[in-house]
């Protein structure tokens, strides 16, 4: 794979309320190491130079000593506060990366911290759709059929499974595209209703398609303490 300029937008400000915890879920222990680290030590494997970690500006320190300096994570060249929103704290790292000098010709991974199980495999297969068609996003055939529901909460609607998808991060991109792209939607409160994920905002703001790329059905994102005991159930098996 020819190597271009990529950084990474690693998420980790979620207050994680699902969780019922007072420690915030990305700095719950997860075989003894804060959850946060798994993702932070791929991103540091790969052929990625530079990292922005993103998170709650209360957790700033925190994130310092007990992430960057403890782990010595030398990638992980900022870390920042989020905003309100998701799509906020993407577009605070964007901005960082635009200061550390990303523009034309560069490319951003953009991956939720709550991911704890992304692998070299599957950054890599990011990356190397991201070059070529500079929109992407990680992702599995859905295994379950999906029924779209009306307003009363009765099945409306049975999409064809063959064509859905169950979508993850990372999500890769053109530096350029993603970035002319947030600047669009932050500039009206209208454009930023229902956005979940920065493959909707290219979709939305750039009118770009979108490629699915491989990921992993163990690439599953920890929102609930359930979630928990299968991760470490994961890591167990991948480490056996």
């Amino acid at each position: 794979m020819e190597e271009k300029k990529t950084g990474v937008i690693l998420l980790a400000a979620g207050k994680g309320t699902r969780m019922h915890s007072r420690v915030q879920k990305q700095y719950m222990l997860l075989n003894g190491r804060p959850l946060l680290y798994y993702a932070a030590a791929a991103f540091e494997q790969s052929p990625v130079q530079d990292i922005i970690l993103v998170t709650g500006e209360q957790e700033i320190d925190v994130c310092r000593r007990g992430i960057t300096e403890k782990y010595g994570f030398n990638k992980i060249k900022r870390i920042i506060p989020g905003g309100a929103e998701r799509y906020h704290s993407v577009y605070e790292g964007l901005k960082e990366l635009q200061r550390l000098g990303y523009g034309k010709g560069d490319y951003v991974l953009i991956h939720d911290g709550a991911r704890p199980l992304v692998d070299g495999e599957i950054i890599r297969r990011v990356m190397e759709d991201a070059y070529r068609y500079h929109a992407c996003a990680a992702g599995m055939p859905s295994k379950d059929t999906i029924k779209q529901a009306d307003r009363n909460g009765f099945a409306e609607n049975t999409p064809d499974r063959r064509f859905l998808w169950n979508i993850q991060t990372p999500q890769g991109f053109s530096f350029p595209l993603i970035m002319e792209a947030y600047e669009k939607m932050m500039s009206c409160e209208e454009y930023q209703q229902g956005v979940t994920d920065d493959a909707m905002v290219a979709e939305r703001m750039a009118g770009c398609r979108v490629k699915l790329t491989e990921g992993a059905y163990q690439n599953m994102k920890v929102t609930t303490p359930e979630d928990i005991t299968v991760a470490e159930a994961l890591l167990h098996s991948r480490l056996s």
